[in-house]
């Protein structure tokens, strides 16, 4: 069987360490010096021809239905490792290329990251930290909620990253409130969990984390009005993407009651403007989109999906496959 990658080489060696592209060679008929790109196509068809797999990751080319029907008419599978495939799948799918994704293994990182901040601002860290940050001066008596127990967490979303966090949130004694717009009553009630309206969320959690999917229905969908809403001391997380939250409506909410707080990952735009009151608030916490996939832990994602190929050529169950009806929920 013969597989390539695709993409940009740098990246694609970055992703694939060098035990996966061992792996590759010793499995498929693979080249990991070949390269299909979005403008070499054509120039490669004969290379193209034959090729049945193709491992890929970000900067996946977008290719058109026709160019696939001409250049591709033996693929049969992409294996992409990192998570949206929203830009590039679609043309696949209607050649019948089934469309593979690591999705899962990039919102582990993202998960991890987002419970360890959870689990800090119940301590309220983020408040001792701005506050008294050169150590022990005078510890202020807190007539708060405070500590990991008995404490109201909101999640926005509960795809792959929103599960994986409410799966570490069941290790704490907490109520976990849900907004979710696929999981039934039912389902949250056997979960233990409280499905509930995003005013609700906004309302009654100590902290709130967004994990909604990035796509046109989610733009500005965390108004002012919510944000203003949430509790005098309460935490807001936002790994998802910047432009689902009205932020000048969050700056607004975080004047009004200062020991409010954001941990903020995502901007839009990232960086924010020059002169963005996101910068100079004390209660803004801003790190640079880092909550995903980093270092060695990108190696994951190309793991996930060299399994996953595995899996396919043998007729074993399949974890990761991207199905057209998909599309229309997923980020």
């Amino acid at each position: 069987m013969k597989a390539c990658f695709a993409g940009n080489k740098e990246k694609l060696h970055e992703v694939y360490p060098d035990y996966i592209r061992q792996k590759l060679s010793e499995t498929y008929n693979f080249d990991a010096d070949f390269v299909l790109t979005q403008d070499n196509l054509a120039e490669n068809s004969e290379k193209a021809l034959d090729i049945e797999y193709i491992f890929s990751t970000w900067n996946m080319p977008s290719w058109s239905e026709d160019e696939i029907r001409t250049y591709l008419p033996n693929l049969k599978a992409v294996f992409y490792a990192a998570g949206t495939v929203q830009y590039f799948a679609k043309p696949f799918l209607e050649n019948g290329v089934r469309v593979f994704s690591a999705w899962k293994a990039n919102g582990l990182p993202v998960a991890e990251y987002t419970f360890a901040q959870i689990v800090l601002a119940n301590k309220k860290y983020f408040r001792y930290v701005r506050k008294n940050p050169f150590g022990w001066l005078k510890k202020e008596k807190v007539h708060i909620p405070m500590g990991n127990y008995k404490f109201k967490v909101g999640i926005l979303g509960d795809g792959a990253i929103g599960s994986e966090v409410i799966a570490r949130l069941k290790t704490l004694e907490c109520e976990i409130y849900l907004f979710s717009i696929t999981k039934s009553q039912e389902e949250a009630e056997k979960e233990g969990i409280h499905l509930c309206s995003l005013h609700e969320v906004f309302r009654e959690c100590d902290v709130i984390s967004n994990h909604l999917a990035n796509n046109p229905q989610t733009q500005k969908i965390i108004t002012k009005e919510l944000l203003c809403s949430m509790k005098p001391d309460a935490t807001f997380i936002n790994t998802g993407r910047g432009a689902q939250v009205d932020e000048k409506g969050l700056c607004v909410a975080l004047l009004q009651k200062k020991d409010r707080t954001a941990l903020l990952d995502v901007t839009h735009p990232e960086p924010p403007k020059p002169y963005s009151p996101l910068w100079y608030l004390p209660n803004v916490f801003m790190t640079p989109h880092i909550a995903g996939s980093l270092g060695q832990e990108v190696w994951r994602m190309a793991d996930y999906m060299y399994k996953e190929s595995v899996a396919l050529t043998n007729n074993q169950p399949l974890q990761y496959e991207v199905i057209a009806e998909m599309l229309r929920t997923m980020a």
